[in-house]
C-alpha cells in the first residue's frame, strides 16, 4: 500500500503508527466528519470519537483492512465510509429521539407522523403507509401519501442535519400497493437490475456516485475524500460510472425514463 503508518504499526510500535497515520488523513477526516457537522465543537467532539474507533482494540479496524486479501477500495475510500458511520453513530447517540422530533415541529400533523414513523421509529415507507391507513387517515390513497412523503423528506433533507435524517431514515419508497400486478412486478425487475448494475461498478466509483450525487458532496469535497486530484476527476468518475449503468441497463432493455 506504499503507507508510511504500517510498518511501526506491524512492528509493534503502534503510537508511531497513529502519529504518521493521522499527520497524513487528518484533513481526510475532517473533510468527512464537515459533510454532517457545522459546529465547531461538534466537528472536534466527532473527530475525537472517530480517532478512538480506530485506536480501538489494538487498531482491530485498521488491522482487519490490511488483513484482507483482495482490497475492494482504495484505503481513502474505506476510511471516508468508517468516518462516515462513525459520524453518524455520534450524532444518533447524542442527539437521540427528541432533538430529532424538534426538527418536524413546523410539519402538518401528517407529515409530522410520517416524520416519526419513517425517521424515528425506522418503518419502511409501504409499512408507514398501512399504520397511517390503520390508525389515523383511513381514506388516504397511496398517490396523496407518496405526495406526503416527499413533502415530509423535502422539509427535513436540507442542509447537513438533513443528510443524518436520510441516513436514519428507511428504504426507498416501495410500490403503491393498488399498483397492477405485471406492472409492479416489472418495475422491481428494473429496480433490481438498478440495483445490479451500481454494485457491478467499482467500489471507487460507486463511492464517487453515492458522496457526489446522493449526498450532494460539492466536488472539491469529493476530491479530497477519494485523493483524486481535482473536481473534474470527480465529474469525469462520475460521468463515466453512469455511462456504465446506463449502458448495462440499455442492454437489457431498460432505457431513459423507464425508471
Amino acid at each position: 500500500m506504499g503507507e508510511p503508518w504500517i510498518a511501526p504499526l506491524e512492528a509493534g510500535d503502534p503510537e508511531a503508527a497513529w502519529d504518521l497515520f493521522i499527520e497524513r488523513y487528518r484533513r481526510l477526516v475532517f473533510s468527512a466528519i464537515r459533510h454532517y457537522a457545522r459546529d465547531y465543537d461538534d466537528v472536534m467532539d466527532v473527530f475525537a470519537h472517530v480517532c478512538t474507533a480506530l485506536r480501538a482494540d489494538d487498531f482491530a479496524r485498521l488491522r482487519r483492512y490490511l488483513a484482507e486479501s483482495d482490497h475492494r477500495a482504495k484505503f481513502s475510500t474505506w476510511l471516508v465510509a468508517v468516518v462516515r458511520n462513525q459520524t453518524i453513530d455520534w450524532f444518533r447517540h447524542r442527539d437521540g429521539r427528541p432533538r430529532l422530533t424538534v426538527l418536524a415541529a413546523a410539519l402538518p400533523p401528517l407529515r409530522q407522523r410520517i416524520f416519526e414513523l419513517v425517521f424515528l421509529d425506522g418503518r419502511s415507507h409501504l409499512e408507514t403507509y398501512g399504520l397511517l391507513r390503520a390508525c389515523d387517515k383511513p381514506d388516504l390513497s397511496f398517490h396523496d401519501y407518496l405526495g406526503e412523503l416527499g413533502a415530509t423528506y423535502r422539509a427535513v433533507s436540507a442542509g447537513r442535519q438533513g443528510r443524518l435524517l436520510m441516513d436514519f431514515s428507511g428504504p426507498l419508497p416501495d410500490l403503491p400497493a393498488d399498483t397492477p400486478e405485471d406492472d409492479s412486478t416489472t418495475r422491481r425487475e428494473q429496480s433490481a437490475l438498478l440495483t445490479k448494475a451500481l454494485e457491478a461498478l467499482p467500489a471507487e466509483d460507486r463511492v464517487a456516485v453515492q458522496l457526489y450525487i446522493v449526498e450532494e458532496m460539492p466536488a472539491q469535497q469529493v476530491a479530497r475524500a477519494l485523493g483524486l486530484f481535482n473536481a473534474k476527476a470527480v465529474y469525469n468518475r462520475v460521468s463515466r460510472a453512469l455511462a456504465t449503468v446506463r449502458a448495462s441497463l440499455e442492454a437489457v432493455g431498460i432505457h431513459q425514463g423507464d425508471l
